[in-house]
């Protein structure tokens, strides 16, 4: 029997924030890949190890989490005051799909150094020495995210001493910004209030805030299901009742925001929305030993991401974290002491994080400007990647 021999492809591992993914130039995969479709999915499945129902992902790039199993696909901007156009493919782990509902804010942070290195940026647009904006208009969502990426000798500046939380060994520096992370268009708050009663059968009424802000996000009171956004991964991911019941907080969620038209939509959009959890600032120990005091924090906060707690925090969640805890009478914001700020520190599993936002409210509604955050990014590998030649 004859089997099709395999194919390269052209690909760039890379660490972003506290993600890794496999990251890809549009010019470089195959011909009937560089649309959208089943081919483009079955080509980043087999890349990445899914479905594997040993949720190993032996046989990719993938590393068996929900940070560690993901896609981007980068290319020259079609819009002429942006630089590149990035999209992002969250790849399911145990299941044959990819979700292209929503960004990764931590990736984001190599998509400027992806595209300095790979010559998708104009060269008078980066300076020799100093840093250089580059402008992402990221395709998922319809946003515009700038990266400030450091660059020294012409080329990108990878190493340096900014240390971020839930990633070992510290690195240069990247700071993003997502600009207006709400369309004027579109209802930051889905159902018109700061805080809702979602019903969620079998589980009970719960106080939420659902925003749509760098991702859509559900957050409830640490209390109101008997923790207090101070636990760690192996306080929650070990507990089955425990997923189920955020499982059906997120499905009820979505059909509350208008995210999903039933129930059973739910499980083919993993993705998003994201639930979160807020409590009042609590001291703990992180998850690498590193001893968190409330007085450092203005809040908690411990958010799910593909049915798992997250070890750290997601970048979009990240975003709707900070817009929420500048908005008085959200969950977060109540959470954080409440009335107006700049800006938030909040605790998560592996330390701590600050984001700024600026909000302003514009007659009834709130308009959020920008939020910004630092986080780092580096080149793991570079080279080829390779697939079996009959994947289709």
């Amino acid at each position: 029997m004859t089997f099709a021999p395999q194919i390269q492809i052209p690909a760039t591992y890379m660490r972003g924030g506290t993600s890794k993914g496999v990251f890809f130039n549009l010019e470089d995969l195959p011909e009937a890949c560089k649309v959208a479709g089943p081919a483009r999915d079955a080509m980043l499945l087999r890349v990445i190890g899914s479905p594997d129902p040993y949720k190993k992902q032996t046989d990719g790039m993938g590393g068996a989490t929900s940070s560690t199993s993901k896609t981007v696909i980068v290319s020259k901007s079609s819009k002429s005051d942006h630089d590149v156009d990035y999209l992002f493919g969250q790849v399911s782990i145990d299941k044959p799909f990819v979700d292209w509902s929503g960004n990764c804010g931590n990736l984001t942070a190599a998509v400027g150094s992806f595209a300095i290195s790979n010559g998708l940026v104009d060269a008078n647009r980066i300076p020799e020495n100093g840093i250089a904006t580059i402008r992402i208009w990221q395709k998922n969502i319809q946003k515009t995210i700038i990266a400030q990426v450091p660059v020294t000798n012409g080329e990108v500046q990878e190493t340096g001493d900014f240390e971020l939380d839930g990633v070992t060994f510290p690195a240069a520096e990247v700071q993003v910004e997502f600009i207006s992370p709400v369309d004027s268009s579109d209802a930051m708050f889905p159902t018109g209030n700061l805080v809702d009663d979602l019903e969620v059968p079998g589980f009970g009424t719960f106080k939420v805030t659902m925003i749509n802000a760098g991702i859509p996000t559900i957050f409830l009171n640490a209390e109101a299901i008997d923790y207090t956004a101070a636990e760690l991964q192996a306080d929650i991911n070990g507990d089955k009742n425990a997923l189920t019941m955020f499982e059906t907080i997120r499905s009820y969620g979505a059909l509350k925001m208008g995210l999903i038209d039933s129930i059973e939509e739910a499980a083919s959009r993993q993705h998003t929305p994201k639930v979160a959890f807020v409590g009042q600032a609590k001291s703990y120990t992180s998850s690498s030993g590193k001893e968190i005091n409330a007085g450092d924090i203005d809040l908690n906060v411990r958010a799910l991401s593909m049915g798992l707690l997250h070890h750290a925090m997601m970048g979009t969640a990240a975003v709707a974290i900070g817009t929420a805890a500048v908005i008085p009478g959200t969950l977060v914001n109540l959470a954080a002491g409440g009335g107006v700020r700049k800006s938030a520190t909040f605790g998560h599993p592996s330390g701590t994080l600050k984001v700024g936002a600026e909000a302003v409210k514009n007659k009834e509604d709130w308009v959020v400007n920008k939020v910004v955050m630092s986080r780092s990014a580096r080149v793991l590998m570079k080279g080829s990647v390779y697939i079996p030649g009959n994947v289709q």
